[in-house]
């Protein structure tokens, strides 16, 4: 290593400085590795070691036609990934091989210029994908390189030390920051302006709005944050009632589970509602799903307060926005965890969406519901009943909550009943809804999350991918429909604040947690506590919170002219403040160099130029030269100001030497031509 480190030192500066501004490229691209194709990642990793190999050798730049034929390829690539040039990841797959190729011309310190600020745009593209604490802590650190590189090519002359070019790049970061911290608080936010565009149901989700057999099992494995909430004054109902409702699913092809189209809600309403109890009051910080639904507790009454979107309700207790979330969210809502819905009385055809079953599909099921139905012991029993007999059958048939049951046929609630007897909810939930509809029983499947866990840090409950559930509503008579969640039968761990379902940790956090079983879970409740602290501080930072600021500061309606008048006193009272600090410094400058000055401008005024370097006396004989006894004052007046700084013996004050400048009669301003 000290070798190493040794031969660094040694390179010649270009070659240093080159080195230096390629890592900061490869620091700025890290993050994008995995959302970028494979194909520019190589390219790009590719040219960066061969224009790092050829500055350490001292070698020549390669020609414009490996330039040409390497950016070709870019084209050619990006094209066939995206089938566009146009659009978000095509024009930053674009960005990235082109900040890439610009090092292979990098030439001189017009060229460096050129990649420092196209480096400046690449680092902003990285928060199209994610706008993570981690990402932001990642691109400061480039933001710093970039500002050291710079400042760096700015010193020309010689070998500057780059810790040099980092302090003077950190102390001009740390000037700008109250400009930066007062254009965040206060600059107006539109949210639709401010929003980044988004390829539309592309990348990562949660829940969908169709449920076909090993959906949910991908999600249990997947121990991201799927949203955070904040109950207020932390009055949270039990883990077994935190119900968070998604998508609800009603129509079913023998496989795969989809929503009733709009037509088929329209005869009920959100009105058929009915609470029990108090509400529970709380507040949701939704990762982006890039779908249009929100989460909220079973079941709310009211719509959310999403600021910026227009939300919508549905007859099935859904909660839409009007365009996908592609970024953080936070809005408020309030909730009854003890609740009916819908019609209590069986009129009409209403229902009947809610029974319909393929023709002929799980014809064992349909046998065993007809069993159920000619059971003496349930003769002439209600929905109730049947309901607790199918869970019965749930609890002692042998049937077990696994994450790997293999692939299913075409007769999914077949199967699970009679041959695999094993699932998890998605199966169990499916499986129960079949039967209940043979039973002529009207059901439906809702989708969302059950559970959370309690982040002792900041008092959030984390609601994570793994927490990803299914469970079932049945209609019944005289009640409307009632959850019913058949999983807490087969498996009652999986409900509540039991037994949740975690990813399988890799081999640095398994061997942690073998030697100390809470401190995984400890440290990763203190990251996640401070990534919320930047969620709600930084990102959820929306136009009513900078009214609420004003609001904070004396403004009894504050609006966004007063927004912009607060922001208009602020930059007023920043340049003011600027201009008396440059006053100030000038003030600390030599006095006597600054008295000297003023008698060089005289003298310049007068017709007499003299460079800024002359000295006093050099000055002196100027003046006697081209004035004679006319500027016999001046002369003696310069012969003075050099020995009060040169013959301090017996000199005379600055103070009384300013005071008789002030009364020399200098030469007249000649007239003009």
């Amino acid at each position: 290593m000290n070798r190493v480190v040794r031969e660094l030192t040694a390179l010649p500066r270009d070659a240093r400085d080159t080195l230096f501004l390629l890592c900061v490229i490869g620091l700025i691209l890290l993050p994008q590795v995995n959302e970028l194709p494979w194909w520019c990642s190589a390219i790009t990793a590719m040219v960066l070691l061969w224009r790092a190999s050829l500055a350490v050798q001292a070698r020549p730049l390669p020609s414009k036609w490996w330039r040409i034929a390497l950016l070709a390829l870019a084209l050619a690539g990006t094209y066939a990934t995206h089938r566009t040039l146009l659009g978000r990841d095509a024009g930053v797959t674009l960005v990235v091989c082109l900040l890439a190729l610009k090092t292979l011309e990098l030439r001189a310190r017009r060229d460096a210029f050129v990649v420092f600020f196209l480096g400046f745009f690449a680092m902003l593209t990285n928060f199209f994908y994610s706008q993570s604490l981690l990402t932001a802590f990642t691109m400061l650190l480039a933001l710093l390189g970039l500002l050291t590189a710079l400042v760096n090519a700015h010193m020309p002359v010689g070998r500057p030390p780059l810790m040099q070019a980092a302090r003077m790049a950190g102390w001009m970061a740390l000037a700008g920051a109250p400009v930066m911290l007062a254009l965040f608080l206060l600059f107006p936010r539109f949210a639709p302006l401010w929003g980044t565009p988004g390829d539309a149901m592309a990348g990562r989700t949660g829940l969908s709005n169709t449920m076909r057999v090993g959906t949910i099992a991908e999600l249990a494995l997947d121990g991201s944050i799927a949203a955070r909430i904040k109950f207020d004054d932390n009055r949270a109902p039990p883990q077994s009632q935190l119900y968070f409702r998604g998508p609800v699913l009603a129509q079913f092809d023998g496989r795969e589970w989809t929503a009733l189209p709009t037509w088929a809600r329209s005869g009920q309403s959100v009105s058929n509602l009915r609470t029990r109890g108090e509400p529970v009051r709380y507040e949701v910080t939704l990762e982006a799903s890039q779908r249009p639904w929100l989460l909220t507790l079973d079941a709310a009454p009211r719509a959310p307060e999403v600021p910026g979107y227009e939300v919508t309700g549905t007859p099935d207790l859904q909660w839409f926005v009007n365009r996908p979330i592609m970024d953080l969210v936070r809005y408020r809502a309030e909730s009854h965890p003890q609740f009916q819905s819908g019609p209590i009385v069986r009129t009409g055809g209403r229902l009947q969406p809610y029974l319909a079953l393929p023709p002929g599909s799980n014809p064992r099921t349909a046998a065993l519901a007809a069993q159920m139905r000619a059971d003496p012991t349930l003769a002439g029993a209600d929905a109730q009943a049947f309901v607790q007999a199918a869970l019965q059958r749930l609890r002692t048939g042998g049937y077990t909550y696994t994450l790997e049951p293999g692939v299913y046929g075409n007769e999914t609630a077949d199967e699970f009943w009679f041959d695999r007897k094993e699932g998890f909810c998605e199966h169990i939930a499916s499986a129960f809804v079949v039967l209940m509809r043979n039973l002529q029983i009207p059901a439906r499947i809702v989708t969302g999350y059950q559970g959370g866990e309690l982040n002792n840090v900041d008092n959030y409950w984390v609601v994570r991918q793994s927490d990803a559930h299914a469970w079932a509503e049945v209609w019944q008579e005289g009640a409307g429909w009632v959850r019913v969640d058949p999983t807490g039968s087969v498996a009652p761990g999986r409900i509540g604040q039991f037994q949740r379902l975690t990813p399988q940790p890799g081999l640095f956090a398994g061997a942690i947690g073998v030697m100390s079983p809470t401190l995984v879970q400890n440290l990763r409740a203190a990251w996640e506590a401070v990534n919320n602290g930047w969620n709600q501080w930084v990102l959820n930072y929306t136009q009513s919170r900078q009214l609420d600021l004003l609001k904070s500061i004396g403004f009894n309606a504050p609006s966004l002219e007063d927004l912009a008048y607060v922001l208009l006193y602020l930059l007023v009272a920043a340049s003011l403040a600027g201009a008396g600090w440059t006053l100030w410094e000038r003030s600390q400058h030599d006095p006597w160099l600054r008295l000297l000055g003023r008698a060089r401008a005289r003298l310049a005024k007068a017709g007499l130029p003299l460079p800024e370097t002359a000295p006093p006396r050099q000055m002196a004989q100027a003046a006697d030269a081209r004035f004679g006894p006319a500027a016999q004052a001046v002369r003696d007046w310069l012969l003075k100001l050099e020995a009060q700084r040169y013959a301090p013996t017996t000199p005379a004050s600055l103070a009384a030497l300013r005071a008789e400048f002030r009364r020399l009669p200098w030469p007249p301003t000649p007239p003009r031509a």
